[in-house]
């Protein structure tokens, strides 16, 4: 018995993802936790979405409820991958308890699970235990790490969201897990502050070359207008735009490997958009490229005829930087 009581996650939802060839039907759990160790990031509304102090015995109680709650509310027959985000890293023992890695194990038995976590947090002993838990011999991975690399570029990283990690980490715990018999993902954040449209674009072209070779599964996050973040501060200032879905069909062309990416948010004035008038298919297609892999629906899908096109094409050449200091 995972827990005698009930609680609901933040989020947990099904959908679809396209693995080793294969369309697998998914779900998605977002646990409430003690919260991210870093808290810092610019664009995640999820670091507010925390328990308030709590002893580990109270901790681990709470948690293995809302594991109870994602076993009562969807058959194993429904699913066969798991994604797990937390409000910060799955594998920090201040924020997950070791006794909940062991119930998760033991509920997700026979999945293909994908966690995700800090770079600091991703060790060895920790990652085997969890591994071998999930593991009956169904996939050759059982687990995959996710990090929210977010660009390779480190002066991007840290001076437009504040991640506190080096791309030699990343590079450190993707080793680690491999090390560990676990998968690598490498989560990428298109346009976070300070970038121009050009910029965004640009590094997201570098980032999918640079980290392809280290990452067993890519995908592209487009940056949204989360509440409380200081990425909304700026957008409500209007020194913030979301990025283009023109923008994403370039980058998802240009790619030399698969991405993941699903658009959330799209069309919306929070979210990556157009104008409005063409967003829909876009939105639609390359939430459908994730499926299939078919570069040939971006193509079509870059050449709709829409007036916005000529706008997004002045945007690329005419903006300039961010003129204000990072530093103080």
């Amino acid at each position: 018995m995972i827990s005698k009581n009930v609680e609901k996650p933040l989020a947990c939802w099904r959908g679809k993802d396209l693995f080793e060839g294969q369309v697998l039907e998914t779900l998605t759990v977002i646990f409430r936790t003690a919260g991210c160790s870093w808290n810092r990031c610019t664009m995640c509304g999820y670091r507010h979405e925390r328990y308030p102090p709590l002893s580990e015995e109270e901790l681990t109680g709470r948690l293995l409820a809302q594991l109870a709650w994602v076993k009562e509310s969807y058959a194993d027959d429904d699913y066969r991958m798991v994604k797990i985000f937390t409000s910060g890293s799955f594998f920090d023992p201040a924020e997950v308890p070791p006794a909940v890695l062991d119930a998760a194990a033991a509920a997700f038995r026979g999945k293909v699970v994908v966690a995700e976590s800090r770079p600091e947090f991703v060790q060895d002993e920790v990652l085997r235990q969890f591994a071998d838990g999930l593991d009956d011999g169904t996939w050759t991975t059982p687990l995959f790490v996710a990090m929210g690399l977010e660009t390779t570029d480190d002066a991007i990283r840290e001076k437009s969201i504040d991640k506190g990690f080096s791309y030699a980490d990343f590079l450190q715990a993707a080793a680690a897990a491999r090390s560990a018999g676990a998968g690598v993902k490498a989560y990428l954040m298109m346009k976070p502050p300070f970038l121009t449209e050009a910029e965004a674009r640009d590094d997201m072209i570098r980032s999918i070359a640079t980290v392809a070779p280290v990452a067993d599964l890519i995908s592209m996050n487009l940056c949204t207008v989360q509440s409380r973040t200081e990425v909304e501060r700026l957008w409500k200032q209007h020194a913030y735009r979301p990025p283009y879905l023109w923008s994403v069909l370039d980058v998802l062309i240009q790619s030399p490997v698969h991405i993941l990416c699903d658009p959330v948010g799209g069309g919306q004035i929070r979210g990556p958009h157009n104008c409005g008038a063409c967003d829909g298919p876009i939105v639609k297609g390359i939430a459908e490229f994730s499926l299939t892999a078919d570069k040939e629906l971006l193509r079509v899908l870059a050449e709709t005829e829409c007036p916005c096109r000529q706008e997004w094409e002045f945007v690329l050449e005419q903006e300039q930087p961010f003129c204000m200091p990072l530093t103080r």
